[in-house]
């Protein structure tokens, strides 16, 4: 290697050991203790667009294995080739690209000329960004749209496109913007994950849903967007909810609620505190959350802004109500429920197509179904329960799976006497439950 220079051998290195620059750059760091160098770093040294001064190369033969005067050599024989073998470029780069002072200064007319081309050099890196204006603007449009269209669209329709623009986005936060074209960049990105999150929880799978959402929250926090960190609670909320921990699920609604967070978001977190609380058996804790979230709606002022999936409009609010009175139990609870179900249908059938949320008008019918069974109107029960059973299997989550099982496994019960009526009804739960749980989230099979 005697007449190698320092990119030659540092290319060779890296491609002895099959390394990736960005490799190089992780090992650095993890010996460095901080974000001290880049992929990109590595590059300019190995095609010598820079020279590691001698910190860096120290560092440089540690991750390689190697003694640091075979680094040493290799930057003389690149020096000798550029006819500046007295050694004073080795404080060109200075620490990581800091500033250092040179050892000699031919003139101050030189110092002061190349002082200057310093400072044009940091102003041309401040001017190097990925994402301007213009792209943030057409990223928040984008999630806007898909957050729309997920509460009424097959979800596996916008899953690929979902997860491609969040790809994109990390790798936009990946490169260099503007402090606030970031921060921007950052909600984008929680709210991406927000929405992988959901697409997990429809489809049954609890763990990646959590992951997606533990993404969201941190991107969340490094934006300091109050109104996203208390979505992702309710998310996490819901997580907790549809894997049976209701105390949990509503000990982060709770959480939720401490944010300062304007628009219907009190109100989703409010709702999911006492369809849990009432689940976990807290019948009057569940009441006062019921209560909270329907001031928390009467008290935000103006109209929500957040887009689709996003908000909790006033139809959805009542499905929450309707499976929380079903859930604290008692004849005047059921007909509140029955009343607030029927709400959250009339609204939902009288909104825009786009706003139509598919999984809350299932839930609701489920619940006036559930409802008219615990009334003894199983005719009533037979209709509501048409509705979903009646509908494209694609278009049933793995929460409208396990409302459908609930039902089943409660319409076996002795007093409803195993009645022809209700043997075909329970024979038609289970053909949908069989087909529209995915293999991963299917559950066993009603009791006969």
């Amino acid at each position: 290697m005697g007449d190698t220079g320092i990119g030659a051998l540092l290319l060779g290195l890296r491609k002895g050991r099959g390394w990736s620059q960005q490799k190089v750059a992780d090992e650095y760091n993890a010996r460095e203790g901080r974000a001290a160098m880049t992929g990109k770093e590595i590059g300019r040294y190995e095609r010598e667009v820079r020279i590691p001064v001698p910190y860096t190369r120290s560092h440089l033969a540690r991750v390689f294995a190697v003694d640091v005067g075979v680094l040493d050599r290799a930057v003389a024989v690149t020096k000798r080739r550029r006819g500046n073998g007295d050694g004073s470029g080795d404080g060109v780069e200075g620490l990581h690209g800091l500033p250092v002072p040179q050892p000699a200064v031919r003139s101050v007319t030189g110092a002061v000329t190349e002082d200057a081309s310093s400072s044009a050099e940091f102003a041309r890196f401040i001017a190097q960004r990925n994402a301007d204006e213009l792209v943030v603007e057409q990223l928040e449009a984008d999630v806007a749209r898909l957050a729309r269209s997920y509460v009424s669209h097959p979800l596996m329709e916008l899953y690929i496109e979902i997860k491609q623009l969040r790809d994109g986005v990390f790798g936009l936060l990946h490169g260099r913007q503007r402090p606030r074209q970031t921060s921007d960049l950052y909600v984008s990105a929680a709210r991406l994950c927000g929405l992988c999150a959901h697409v997990c929880l429809d489809l049954g799978h609890y763990d990646s849903a959590a992951t997606h959402a533990r993404t969201a929250r941190a991107c969340a926090e490094a934006a300091g967007h109050e109104g996203m960190l208390a979505w992702v609670r309710a998310v996490e909320s819901l997580i907790a909810y549809w894997t049976g921990r209701y105390e949990q699920a509503a000990r982060l609604a709770q959480a939720g609620r401490q944010h300062r967070a304007g628009g219907s978001i009190g109100a989703r977190l409010a709702s999911l505190e006492a369809r849990s609380l009432a689940l976990a058996g807290d019948k009057a804790s569940a009441a006062i959350a019921l209560a909270d979230a329907e001031r928390s709606r009467e008290e935000m002022l103006g109209r929500d802004d957040a887009p689709g999936v996003f908000a909790f409009p006033a139809a959805k609010q009542f499905a929450y109500a309707g499976t929380t009175h079903l859930a604290i139990g008692g004849r005047g609870h059921v007909r509140q429920a029955i009343a607030s179900a029927g709400t959250a249908i009339r609204l939902y059938r009288g909104a825009e197509a786009d706003d139509q949320s598919v999984g809350d008008l299932f839930a609701a019918h489920l619940d006036l179904a559930r409802g008219h069974m615990l009334l003894d109107d199983l005719d009533g029960t037979e209709a509501m329960v048409g509705f979903v059973l009646e509908a494209p299997v694609e278009r049933v989550s793995a929460s409208i799976v396990r409302r459908l099982v609930d039902l089943g496994r409660e319409l076996s019960g002795r007093q409803y006497g195993g009645t022809a009526q209700v043997t075909q009804l329970r024979e038609r739960i289970q053909h949908t439950v069989v087909l529209a749980a995915p293999p991963a989230a299917r559950p066993p099979e009603l009791p006969t």
